[in-house]
């Protein structure tokens, strides 16, 4: 649907619903259209609108109006440092930014100028040469990678509505009717799932700040601001990445609480979930159902639901609809109507993209994963380990809060550990000890190493609080491979 517009689904909102909730204010659809044409109005003279600022209605209204008037959208992550938003914003050529955070694009020296105000929202402009993007291109999402550089990814309108209404297909006939905004609107599936899918089947969003929310930056995730938050806004849908939901889970157990009944549906995504803490969530309430996706093809690509999930935790789901999905040579490949191409780099075709992870699909036609193709860890005993496998069974201990296994050419894995809150190194060990013991012998853990957590932060998580597994090793190689010297050195007879 070329001639589609979010004002059109818009208009389509019941009156007496709110379209949008942000901060202390609840926002109509007529108030929303009439922003809508302000914004309109003054896009008119961009070409890419470049937004850097926290959740909320702001937020929202500018990512439609900019796809409404055929004006390119790049999200600004918050975590992303001064050289990522510097690369993110010169390679694309952004001549304008919203931003509540008007000192950090100053700083850039990008020759960026105050031209006004709206929402609360900084309008910065400057002039610049244009850049050459793929044909079609609505969103520019830049992915944090496993290096410092992220990489843009140029994604089309239709394609990314194609997903928000494949999404909608999967859960239509669950009794979502509130969905609150968790993860930072600036990632896709956020933005999407999130976003585009709420407001295509007329539900209301609910969109506090982050630190509202229980982000702490550096300090971590207060699941206690979470949960106070599903409850005051009696949520019924979200989605969250496996850390989060592991917090939630642990608060709950701890304080003796289930997660509250206008919760129909979790979602959670960004990396494997152990069948244990799947199990754990459900004791709690929390109806958490596991899916996949990847930016390159607009965000989700399967999903399982309430009457069709087995709980493992390498069963993503089945393939939405708008997605081809098939195995070739154990690699996923996945084909959607989304990519357009890389800036300044390859172009996308309408053919499949090569996912880099392994997987099958099993006979009920879902998809299940069993790691990473460039992950594979290969023993100096020639066994083939798959790190996701290791990592997902030492997440299921609730002290060890994240892990990162290496050991390719090595006799055993080890594992870098992030332990939880309070949690004292008996604990952590009680619990890969635990770990091991649901593990092959020649998978189980040998070494590990203390660490501080992984954040966007400081360069080892994405911004939805994923590791980055080459970042992570890179940073701590010394420290590993003073582990292995170690035991090499006690191997030693005299």
């Amino acid at each position: 649907m070329t001639d589609f517009r979010w004002r059109d689904s818009l208009s389509g909102h019941s009156g007496g619903r709110p379209v949008l909730v942000g901060g202390s204010r609840a926002w109509s659809a007529d108030e929303v259209l009439a922003e809508l044409d302000v914004l309109r109005e003054r896009l008119a003279p961009s070409r890419v609108l470049g937004v850097l600022a926290d959740n909320g209605a702001a937020w929202a209204m500018a990512d439609l109006a900019a796809q409404d008037a055929g004006i390119v959208h790049l999200p600004l992550p918050g975590f992303f440092s001064p050289t990522q938003l510097r690369h993110a914003i010169e390679q694309t050529a952004t001549d304008t930014i919203l931003t509540d955070q008007p000192e950090r694009v100053g700083a850039l020296d990008l020759q960026f100028a105050i031209t006004g105000t709206w929402q609360n929202l900084i309008w910065m402009r400057r002039v610049v040469e244009p850049a050459d993007l793929p044909a079609g291109t609505a969103k520019i999402s830049f992915t944090s990678g496993s290096t410092g550089a992220p990489k843009g990814v140029c994604l089309s309108a239709n394609g990314l509505r194609a997903t928000a209404r494949a999404v909608c297909a999967r859960l239509a006939d669950l009794p979502l009717e509130r969905h609150l905004a968790v993860l930072p609107l600036s990632l896709l599936l956020e933005n999407v799932a999130g976003l585009y899918a709420p407001l295509l089947r007329g539900m209301t969003m609910h969109l506090p700040s982050l630190a509202d929310l229980g982000w702490r930056g550096m300090a971590g995730f207060d699941p206690r601001a979470l949960d106070a938050a599903v409850r005051t806004g009696t949520a019924s849908s979200l989605i969250l990445v496996p850390e989060l939901l592991k917090a939630w889970t642990m608060l709950l157990a701890h304080t003796e609480r289930q997660a509250p009944e206008t919760l129909r549906f979790v979602a959670v995504g960004g990396a494997r979930v152990a069948h244990e803490l799947l199990s754990a969530t459900r004791q709690r309430g929390i109806p958490a159902h596991q899916g996949y996706g990847l930016t390159e093809c607009g965000s989700v690509v399967t999903l399982n639901r309430p009457d069709d999930d087995t709980g493992s935790g390498d069963d993503v789901g089945r393939p939405l609809d708008h997605a081809r999905v098939r195995v070739d040579g154990n690699e996923v490949m996945v084909g959607t109507a989304a990519f357009l191409g890389y800036v300044g780099g390859a172009v996308g075709t309408d053919g499949e993209f090569p996912t880099g992870d392994l997987g099958e699909l099993d006979q009920r036609g879902h998809l299940r994963l069993t790691g990473r193709c460039k992950n594979l860890l290969i023993t100096s005993y020639g066994r083939n380990i798959s790190p996701e496998w290791v990592e997902a069974a030492l997440l299921a201990q609730p002290a060890i809060l994240q892990a990162i296994v290496v050991g390719d050419g090595r006799p055993a894995p080890a594992a870098i550990i992030v332990a939880a809150p309070g949690t004292h190194e008996t604990d952590v060990d009680a619990a890969i000890l635990a770990a091991n013991q649901t593990l092959p012998d020649y998978a189980r853990v040998a070494h590990r190493l203390l660490a501080a957590p992984f954040t966007p932060e400081n360069g080892l998580a994405t911004g939805n609080g994923r590791p980055m597994r080459s970042a992570i090793i890179e940073h701590h190689a010394a420290q590993v491979a003073a582990l292995y010297a170690q035991e090499e050195s006690e191997d030693v007879v005299l």
